[in-house]
């Protein structure tokens, strides 16, 4: 599918207009879908027991936003900094709502977090209240909280969930709510930081909601809809592609508590969930789990992935096991989440080998890094954007969000990836993660994609280490499909040669069993950069036993082979 009528001539997308961006609030979205559907159910409390799951109706729903917002308005002013520091809950998206609604920023907070981060999150955005849980995966949060206290200046009031009825009732019920504007800040939400400490996107309530409902209607999310979410609620995708994409097609949305392959398995089936977003480990681990031969999947009408590279092997395999349709994403938090999608109407190989065309009322451009031309159809350049999307900042930090957006208001996404002449898009890497060896420029997603066909290797990363004779040579570290038996070097060495450039064929191999991730499913390459310089990783065997080289032959090599699980995000 086109919606371009002729041919572009060079790596620039224009604005494709639509029905129209729409001036509206996230307490707007849901007061018109309470009018719309009061009775009908809009948020379960997706907890593993259903003895004690909490339902609400969007009636039931609005009524406890606005017990929220006049409560925080008795103790807050309009605009002041909210902290949420908690897993995935019904009373999360309740409190986020509420945050909303009395014209006040959610700051969202990673609860794996521990008292540094803590820290330097709630100081730099100013937050005034903290709420949290008072544990997280066996770690006691309340002494985390009291030692982070005095080192959190603004932070007046902090209140745990387990006091949440307390203070829903303490608002003043008479009180009127205050006006909001859809440009007004909404959410702040720190990126995943690869370097130093994370920046907070600074979000408005348009960007979020318009966003999330063209991301919903290109997944063919249609009037009552029934979205499974296990992504975190304190990350974009949770937090606002899925949520808010759910409300405006004014559906039920089902909060995992945190990602559990059968329980994802069992609320599709138990209420009829006709949507998801997981990034692809997420995919592989429910695909891969028992429950998935036995669980009614029939409802299920479309997956959307995203976050890091969707093989065209696990596109087709999701389609075939759940009768379903696929739709692939691509974005940035600091674009308030998605900014390009393939439809589920789009060809297979449109699906498998790009991330589709842009969504509406955004301009990008493929532009040279250096100079910033558009570049012409099909070159590699950098990803940029411009667009009611644009974050509104990074929250006071005036040299990092110029570094950012320029003067033509057009931001630098980072990531590097090419245009066709229909306006498809294909990220091919990360500026940062070029490797320039012997100055040649290296992406590593083009050996990725490579080596994620290879039959023995369940995943793998590629990255730079530097050298002193090359400057940076080429290094892979695999996750090997039989942890007992892994490939050795020589044998992808030998492998690749066959396929790609000598100078693109990793030098270096190691092996690992679990990949440090970020909370979005992204694999950190720096942390395994500074392991395989601590020489904390063990190198791949030098040669494979003959016997194992006899397997790989009869086994073939060619295409995507099914794999073992993948590591899983946090």
């Amino acid at each position: 599918m086109t919606a371009t009528p002729t041919p572009l001539i060079e790596s620039y997308w224009p604005a494709e207009r639509s029905d129209g961006v729409r001036d509206i609030t996230v307490g707007s979205l849901l007061r018109e879908a309470a009018a719309a559907a009061p009775d009908r159910l809009a948020l379960v409390d997706g907890v593993a027991d259903p003895a004690v799951r909490r339902r609400w109706t969007y009636a039931d729903l609005l009524a406890d936003v606005e017990r929220v917002a006049r409560a925080l308005l008795t103790r807050f002013e309009l605009g002041d900094r909210i902290a949420i520091w908690a897993p995935n809950a019904a009373d999360w998206v309740v409190l986020q709502q509420g945050i909303a609604m009395a014209g006040m920023v959610m700051v969202a907070i990673n609860p794996a977090y521990r008292a540094h981060e803590l820290q330097y999150v709630l100081a730099q955005s100013g937050s005034v209240a903290l709420f949290h849980v008072d544990s997280y995966r066996d770690v006691d949060l309340t002494p985390i909280v009291e030692e982070v206290r005095p080192q959190a200046p603004a932070l007046r009031e902090v209140i745990s969930f387990t006091d949440w009825t307390q203070f829903l009732a303490s608002g003043d019920a008479a009180s009127s709510l205050p006006e909001v504007a859809p440009l007004d800040p909404v959410q702040i939400q720190y990126t995943s930081g690869t370097t130093g400490f994370p920046k907070g996107a600074l979000l408005h309530h348009k960007g979020l909601v318009n966003e999330a409902h063209f991301v919903a209607q290109r997944a063919g999310m249609a009037d009552g809809a029934v979205c499974v979410n296990a992504m975190p609620m304190y990350h974009i995708g949770g937090g606002a592609v899925t949520e808010f994409g759910t409300l405006a097609v004014h559906g039920t949305y089902v909060v995992v508590p945190a990602f559990d392959p059968g329980l994802i398995l069992e609320l599709i089936e138990s209420y009829s969930g006709t949507h998801s977003l997981m990034v692809p480990t997420m995919l592989i681990a429910v695909l891969d789990h028992p429950d998935s031969t036995t669980r009614d999947m029939s409802s299920v009408q479309s997956i959307m992935s995203g976050a890091s590279a969707v093989p065209e092997a696990l596109v087709h395999r999701v389609m075939a096991a759940w009768g379903c349709r696929f739709s692939i994403l691509f974005g940035q938090t600091e674009m308030h989440g998605v900014i390009s999608q393939t439809r589920i109407t789009d060809a297979p190989a449109d699906q498998a080998a790009t991330v589709g065309q842009p969504l509406p009322e955004l301009e990008v451009k493929i532009a040279d890094p250096v100079t910033g031309q558009v570049l012409p159809i099909g070159e590699q350049g950098e990803i940029c954007c411009r667009g009611y999307q644009t974050m509104l900042s990074y929250f006071e930090l005036p040299e990092e969000t110029a570094a950012t957006v320029d003067d033509d208001g057009w931001l630098h996404m980072g990531d590097l990836g090419t245009m066709d002449d229909r306006g498809y898009l294909k990220v091919t890497g990360r500026l940062k993660d070029m490797i320039i060896r012997g100055g040649i420029n290296i992406y590593p997603r083009e050996i990725e994609e490579l080596l994620f066909s290879h039959p023995r290797i369940a995943d793998v990363a590629v990255f730079g280490v530097p050298d002193e004779k090359w400057g940076e040579v080429v290094t892979a570290v695999v996750r090997p499909a039989d942890p007992s038996a892994p490939p050795s070097a020589e044998e992808l060495r030998a492998w690749c040669k066959e396929r790609i450039a000598a100078h693109k064929v990793p030098s270096a191999w190691f092996f690992t069993q679990v990949y440090p991730m970020t909370p979005s499913g992204k694999v950190q390459k720096f942390v395994l950069r500074d392991q395989v310089e601590a020489g904390e990783l063990p190198p791949l065997p030098a040669a494979a036993p003959a016997s194992a080289v006899r397997r790989l032959h009869n086994n073939g090599t060619g295409g995507c082979h099914r794999r073992s699980r993948r590591s899983q995000p946090e």
